[in-house]
Parts: C-alpha cells; sequence; structure tokens
C-alpha cells in the first residue's frame, strides 16, 4: 500500500485525554519498556504529546558562556534570561508523527506534512489534532483510539525537522504519553544529534499478548523514508507540502 492510500479529511474533534496522574514512568535505555496491559490503559484514548523549548544554555554559544562564568563567578547565581528568536538562531520546526499498520495489512501515516491527519473513530485509528510550528506549551498531540487495539499491528511515532535545519542538539523535545489509566509515561530526546533530522521516539505493539510501549530514539540523517526503511513499512514516499499558516 502506498504513501497516499491513508489520506483522510481532516474534522474537528474533542477528544477524551487520559487522566495526568502526578507521577511519571520515564523510558531510558537502561528501562526501555512499560505494558500498558498491566496498568489497565488498553481501552480509550492514548493522548500522544511531543513539546520542546530552546536550549538556553546553546543561546549565545556554550564557550561564551562559560568564560564569562569564569571572569564574573557571581553571575552563576543570576537567572539566565531567554531570548526571544533572532536572524542568528535557528528557528526550529518539530513534527511529530506516526507510521501505522492494522490488521489486515493496511499501513501508511499520520502527519502533518501532506495533511495526514488521520481518523480517530475509522482507520487507521490515529488522529493528529494540529500542528505547532513555534513550540508552544501545548505542542503537538496525536490520539490513538485504543478501543480499537485489536485492529492495530504496530505503531511508530517518531519526530522531523520540517524546515530541514539539522537543530535537536539545539532544542530539548519530550514526547509524554497519557493512558487512560495509570501514570504518564515520558520519553526525553537527550541525546545530541547536530546532524540528525528525524527520530523514531517510540513503538507500540502486542508482544505476548500485552500492549507494549518501548523506547526507540534512533536518530537518522534523513526523513521518513529512512525510518521507513530501518523499521520495514515498505510505503512509497513522495514530496509533501505542509498548508501555509
Amino acid at each position: 500500500m502506498g504513501f497516499w492510500d491513508g489520506l483522510f479529511p481532516r474534522r474537528t474533534a474533542q477528544f477524551e485525554s487520559g487522566s495526568a496522574s502526578s507521577n511519571a514512568i520515564e523510558l531510558t535505555k537502561r528501562h526501555t519498556t512499560v505494558s500498558l496491559s498491566k496498568q489497565g490503559a488498553v481501552s480509550g484514548n492514548l493522548r500522544v504529546n511531543l513539546s520542546w523549548r530552546m536550549r538556553t544554555s546553546d543561546i549565545g554559544g556554550r564557550s561564551r558562556q562559560s568564560g564569562q562564568l569564569l571572569r564574573h563567578p557571581f553571575k552563576l547565581f543570576k537567572p539566565e534570561v531567554v531570548q526571544a528568536h533572532t536572524q542568528g538562531m535557528v528557528n526550529v520546526d518539530l513534527d511529530i508523527g506516526c507510521l501505522y499498520e492494522l490488521t489486515d495489512g493496511s499501513r501508511g501515516v499520520v502527519q502533518p506534512l501532506g495533511n495526514f491527519f488521520g481518523s480517530l473513530n475509522a482507520p487507521p485509528y490515529v488522529k493528529l489534532s494540529g500542528d505547532d510550528r513555534f513550540g508552544a506549551p501545548s505542542g503537538e498531540t496525536i490520539f490513538v483510539n485504543l478501543d480499537h487495539a485489536e485492529q492495530i499491528k504496530r505503531l511508530l511515532v517518531f519526530v522531523y525537522i520540517y524546515d530541514q535545519t539539522p537543530a535537536f542538539d539545539r532544542t530539548h523535545a519530550v514526547v509524554t504519553l497519557y493512558p487512560s489509566n495509570g501514570p504518564r509515561i515520558e520519553i526525553e530526546l537527550d541525546e545530541r544529534a547536530p546532524q540528525a533530522r528525524s527520530c523514531a521516539v517510540l513503538s507500540i505493539e502486542k508482544v505476548k499478548g500485552e500492549l507494549i510501549v518501548r523506547r526507540e530514539v534512533k536518530f537518522v540523517y534523513g526523513f521518513q523514508a529512512e525510518l521507513d526503511r530501518l523499521y520495514g513499512w515498505g510505503l512509497q514516499w513522495g514530496r509533501g507540502y505542509k498548508t501555509k499558516v
């Protein structure tokens, strides 16, 4: 099935969000998986949120900042000022997307690029709520309808840089899952990959009867086609664009 076969009309919809607990499960290199089944979160809407901000330590340059601290040690106790975007800074536009494969063999992608926003109550049961181009606190959110988990074979959530400026090392990005039950699940993109343009963040699939979330965090230097080859999706990719604001 080709890349363009997964096109669904964009609709305005109200979503139920998972209950946010005060605690969180952080998936790391040492703790890579968590079972949604064991925490009773295999129904309802799974909310997957991407948020990011510029790394303040990179504003103005690290070497210059460290040199200033040596000359003026009391600046260590002065709150750091976060500057607005200027021409000297990289304007990063991170997008979240999701490769899906259903049990009937259909495959495709949900992402802002090409306006593939998906559908929540019909195949692929994955829906993108919108496209945040400015790093707002709310970020971007994908909803997965786990009431249809039996129709979903596997999902791969990824993040990519739309404007083609490699700058993952200039941002602090976090993908947070809000299940219908239990604590939220956090995955930080904390590895420095200055030339990477895309990152496979997490996968969701059934393993021995349990619905498992697995931390991937694999940076690649290409775009969706390279992620496709890495995970064996077998889609046909073409050049896509966003609708202008």
